[in-house]
């Protein structure tokens, strides 16, 4: 890795199989490097898969195959913003649909339990609209959700 600065994603031997994932799902996004193991370790043994360079949207990430007992949590999640409904669908259901779970306000797990944010670049703009009752309108409307609706978001800040 190049970076100086790498997020580090544990996993239960699952790191090649969620990178190769994501970089199938998100825009610029690749797997890169595949290190395996010099010797045995408590989670795996020698020539076994280690580590994983990959990017998610250029971040760099590495996925370690640690092993059990180190789950995510929500308190970390990547933020994706999308542009239009047709890629908060998209992006969504391919979460979703490749073994995940919905959530709240936009909010999903991968088969992996790493938390991800599919959140409508115009969402962010509603709920910080200047208008208070205009934001507070799309904000109501969006804790009723789990896939974001942007159609109906707009319909909310407008009143």
């Amino acid at each position: 890795m190049t970076s100086k600065n790498t997020i580090c994603l544990w996993y239960d031997g699952t790191a090649l199989d969620a990178a190769t994932f994501y970089a199938a799902t998100f825009p610029d996004s690749a797997v890169g490097a595949v290190h395996r193991a010099p010797g045995d370790y408590p989670a795996g043994k020698q020539g076994g898969v280690l580590t994983v360079e990959f990017t998610v949207m250029g971040i760099p990430c590495l996925g370690l195959n640690g092993g059990p007992g180190v789950p995510h949590t929500d308190a970390f999640s990547f933020q994706v913003a999308t542009d239009d409904q047709a890629e908060t669908d998209r992006l969504w259901h391919a979460i979703i649909d490749h073994g995940g779970q919905p959530s709240a306000c936009g909010w999903c797990k991968d088969k992996w339990g790493l938390s991800w944010q599919i959140t409508p670049r115009m969402l962010m703009a509603a709920i910080t609209d200047p208008d208070p009752a205009a934001a507070k309108r799309a904000f109501d409307a969006m804790m009723t959700m789990t896939k974001i609706d942007i159609a109906a978001i707009e319909a909310a800040r407008r009143g």
